[in-house]
């Protein structure tokens, strides 16, 4: 009997790979395919409101800053992008006995070394530089909006 018969079937969930995917393609929901497969109902739910913020960036570029359809969507991509470096940012921080405990029962622990800190690190530049921009982007929206109803009601 070889050791790898003591291993139960299910593939090893990678810890490093999960950060990376989560980084590289969490807002349409990979990393929740990844970890918990293709029945995941709410990876399911992630490309909806990220493919709404794309049409929202498509719709400004084509349709100039003035169109209120892609000031509502716009956001949805940064928040769909934000809430997918979040993951990146704690499944990186997760230690390896919890993360293996939770997501590889059964298998040994794995020493995750550098590749989990380095895709947190990127994930928390990116998700912070989106996070602020979303907020900037729809708090400079609101505010033209109620410039624009201020001079309606005086004229």
């Amino acid at each position: 009997m070889s050791e790898s018969d003591d291993l139960p079937a299910r593939s090893y969930r990678s810890k490093t790979l999960a950060t990376w995917i989560a980084l590289l393609g969490g807002s349409l929901g990979l990393h929740r395919f990844y970890l918990h497969g293709w029945r995941d109902a709410l990876g399911w739910l992630h490309p909806l409101p990220t493919l709404a913020g794309v049409l929202g960036v498509r719709r400004m570029l084509e349709l100039g800053l003035d169109d209120r359809v892609a000031w509502a969507l716009i956001p949805l991509l940064g928040l769909m992008v934000a809430q997918a470096m979040l993951c990146a940012i704690l499944y990186a921080l997760t230690p390896d006995a919890r993360w293996d405990a939770r997501h590889n029962p059964g298998w040994p622990v794995q020493d995750t070394r550098w590749g989990p800190v380095l895709g947190a690190i990127a994930a928390l530049m990116l998700g912070a530089g989106v996070l602020m921009a979303t907020i900037a982007f729809s708090g400079q929206r609101y505010f033209e909006w109620q410039i624009e109803q201020a001079r309606q009601i005086s004229q």
